[in-house]
């Protein structure tokens, strides 16, 4: 294969991009605006507008899901990017991560440290780990495994500070997973996709109204898939799940939803390949060769044949809705949840003392070595009661809606250690075989564990006020009081615990307990019904050990002795909607800076918590109908980043975030011909990835920048079946799609590739 193209001038390339791009986005808006009043959609849901119009289309909604917004999205004072199902239909996206390349600057572009591979959604945004700011229906969803989407109604991507809204979080956002719920319709849709990476995957959607007369209804949806990956050999994603939703009351004031998500996973993980080859690469020590090393076929597989990521996942939730009158609602939502996880990869890492090159002018005498053995055995539960009323009123000349509410949760963690994972012999660098054998290989339990509960009450209120037809302004307020109880036995060192025998199990406590604070406030102006200037300040802050690990250890960053890490953002933005209501333009500008960030000195491994970061960026969108039959979604961010104060955290020396492109562009449209043929595409671009930095040396300290063009072709056969063609990736480019901290491995991103896809409905 070729090796990966040089992106010296991509910035240069890029703006020239980025300017046709828009351009060809903006000109049909205004070409449309004259003749808006031919524009018509049909709805797919039945919304209403602010001006009572039927506005909804496949890709525009008009509010989150959340009932802490209680505006609609155009007259909420924050980023807040909504991805419905139709869009990520169209797109033949599976998983959370690839859903979420529908939001610029969102990714999972970490691989992991050392010899270990990140798992599940390690989702970035704005320059920080988002990982554990997934939430599903407001709930926060812990684990980390790999989500699906077949029960998804829409994504509803929260960009800036959401400590006042879901208390701990990332200082850059979260994301909020809303699940199908049982309606008053009955129906059954589905799909079954083959494609390539042997590719095979079918969904169902069933829906029945089981009494009309007293609103009850069941909804079913079901996933079935057992996939390779394309362009990766012995990679795995096999997966079922089932999500019953059962609800009362749906025509009354009181609504009842049972639901429950039971999913199972049996996949072979992806372990990345080796660096070696790539543009950056030089020789960790003297082997002066290796600078100008021919790469390794990216469908290579480093790990075993015997190597496994087995996930359970169970969620029964229970949410009660009442109306009292038009203005004053009561919901209750009571959750359990509990996610398993059973891992285990052949890892490696690429360095001088697992490379080995024996002839330097044979490269199919080289070696690397695989020992390291990463093994998971890990639990996630969550018990969660949490209460929002909303209450509508007039006080002082002024309308109010105030969302109050209380959340009671609990959550657990559960991770056991293991000996005898077995070691695989050594192998060829150019031609690895996931066949070798292992040796020592007896998995049993060492008494290493740990078990970390955090117990969290939380109380918030926020006031929505209207003044006038022009001014809304939002105040917030929440504050978490936890509770940590962390146990964890270790095996006993010599240098530890030199009056115990080496090998002892000693046992450690530790807690915590600790109140912490958040709030927002923002202005909102209406130049006129269909837009909106507005300015916001908010906050967000996360403790150590609500992470669900505590140590007393100098170099974690869990000790207990240090103090929440703290961000504020600033927000500037505008929201414009065109042809009555169904096109949206949204504009902003933001600062981010967090203080008290713990950083890890690469010399002594101590934390140490003088960080001092931040992130000012523009972000742009544009998301709707532009014509009749013709929808788009896009959106542009420009991401600059700053170490202020402490470590530089970038293998390059500079002095920006990692992991965090600069630039980042996203972009779909699609147009449905009179015979029934629907025709789509997009591009992506992702800027410069800089990685992070643990002293490794002669790996490459970023992953170039890169574009990836997409296409999507449907044919309506009948009014029950439809058929859809997605092309990949079309240039074929080969592009890092994840590196790891210390440059030896990456994630090579998906080759050209294709998916067949029939979508049927009753």
């Amino acid at each position: 294969m070729a090796p990966i193209k040089s992106r010296k001038h991509a910035q240069s390339r890029f703006n020239q991009h980025m300017s046709v791009a828009l351009a060809a986005l903006l000109v049909p808006v205004a070409a449309q605006a004259a003749d808006a009043p031919q524009a018509r959609t049909m709805p797919e849901v039945q919304v209403v507008s602010k001006t009572g119009e039927e506005t909804v289309n496949d890709f525009k909604a008009e509010r989150a899901a959340s009932p802490k917004y209680t505006e609609l999205l155009i007259n909420t004072a924050q980023t807040i990017t909504v991805i419905k199902k139709e869009l990520i239909q169209q797109q033949g996206a599976v998983t959370l991560t690839e859903a979420l390349r529908n939001t610029p600057g969102v990714g999972t572009f970490f691989l992991g440290e050392n010899g270990s591979t990140t798992t599940g959604d390690s989702i970035y945004m704005r320059g920080f780990d988002s990982s554990t700011s997934i939430f599903v229906d407001g709930v926060r969803d812990i684990g980390s495994i790999s989500r699906d989407v077949f029960n998804i109604e829409q994504l509803d991507v929260l960009k800036g500070p959401a400590g006042t809204d879901t208390g701990r979080a990332s200082p850059t956002g979260s994301v909020n997973m809303v699940t199908k719920q049982a309606v008053m319709e009955s129906g059954t849709t589905g799909s079954v996709i083959a494609g390539s990476g042997k590719q095979k995957r079918a969904t169902v959607d069933y829906a029945q109204v089981l009494s009309a007369e007293k609103g009850i209804a069941l909804r079913l949806n079901a996933l079935a898939q057992d996939s390779g990956v394309p362009g990766r050999d012995v990679v795995k994603d096999k997966r079922w799940a089932l999500a019953p939703s059962l609800a009362f009351g749906l025509n009354g004031p009181t609504r009842i939803y049972l639901n429950y998500l039971h999913v199972n996973q049996d996949n072979v993980p992806n372990g990345g390949v080796p660096t070696v080859g790539l543009p950056g690469y030089t020789s960790p020590d003297a082997r002066a060769f290796l600078t100008s090393a021919p790469r390794v076929d990216p469908r290579n597989f480093y790990g075993s044949v015997t190597d496994y990521d087995n996930v359970k996942a169970d969620m029964f939730t229970v949410k009660v809705e009442h109306d009292f009158a038009p203005n004053v609602k009561l919901q209750n939502t009571t959750r359990y949840g509990k996610t398993s996880q059973d891992y285990l990869l052949t890892a490696f890492m690429g360095n001088s003392a697992n490379l080995k090159t024996p002839n330097p002018n044979d490269p199919a005498s080289w070696t690397i070595t695989r020992g390291n053995r990463t093994v998971k055995d890990q639990s996630n539960a969550i018990l969660t009661n949490q209460s929002v009323a909303t209450v509508g009123m007039d006080l002082g000349g002024m309308k109010h809606t105030f969302v109050g509410g209380l959340e009671l949760t609990s959550e657990e963690q559960t991770t056991y250690g293991y000996l005898g994972a077995g070691t695989m012999a050594v192998d060829s660098l150019y031609a690895p075989n996931p066949a070798s054998p292992i040796t020592g290989l007896n998995l049993v339990r060492n008494g290493v564990s740990t078990n970390s509960k955090v117990d969290t009450q939380s109380l918030y209120l926020f006031d929505t006020i209207k003044l006038g037809e022009k001014w809304i302004f939002n105040l917030g307020a929440r504050m978490d009081h936890f509770n940590v109880n962390y146990n964890a036995t270790a095996l006993s060192t010599a240098a530890a615990n030199p009056a115990l025998p080496v090998g002892t199990l000693v046992p450690t406590t530790l807690k915590l307990s600790d109140t912490v604070g958040n709030g927002k406030i923002s202005a909102l102006y209406k130049p006129t019904a269909d837009s909106s200037v507005y300015a916001l300040l908010a906050t967000s802050k996360q403790p150590p050990g609500t992470n669900l690990a505590l140590s007393t250890s100098a170099n974690s960053a869990s000790n207990p002795k240090y103090t929440p890490q703290q961000s504020t953002t600033t927000e500037i933005g505008t929201k414009w909607d065109f042809l009555k209501q169904k096109l949206s333009l949204t504009a902003a500008v933001y600062r981010t800076t967090v203080k008290n960030e713990l950083e890890q000195d690469p010399v002594d491994l101590v934390y140490y918590q003088t960080g001092r970061k931040q992130v000012k960026g523009i972000e742009l969108g544009v998301t709707g109908e532009v014509a009749r039959n013709w929808l788009v979604s896009a959106g542009y961010a420009r991401m600059d980043t700053e170490v202020s104060n402490g470590k530089v955290v970038t293998a390059s020396g500079i002095n920006n975030l990692n992991y965090t492109p600069k630039d980042a562009f996203t972009s779909w449209t699609s147009y449905t011909l009179p015979m029934g043929l629907k025709v789509g595409g997009g591009a992506r671009y992702v800027g410069k990835l800089l990685r992070g930095t643990d002293g490794a040396v002669g790996t490459p300290a970023f992953a170039d920048a890169y574009w990836v063009v997409d296409a999507m072709a449907s044919y309506t056969v009948s009014k029950n079946l439809d058929v859809q063609l997605n092309v990949y990736n079309l240039a074929d480019k080969e592009y890092i799609a994840q590196i790891n901290k210390s440059g030896y491995r990456y994630t090579p991103g998906a080759p050209r590739s294709a998916s067949l896809m029939a979508n049927f409905r009753f």
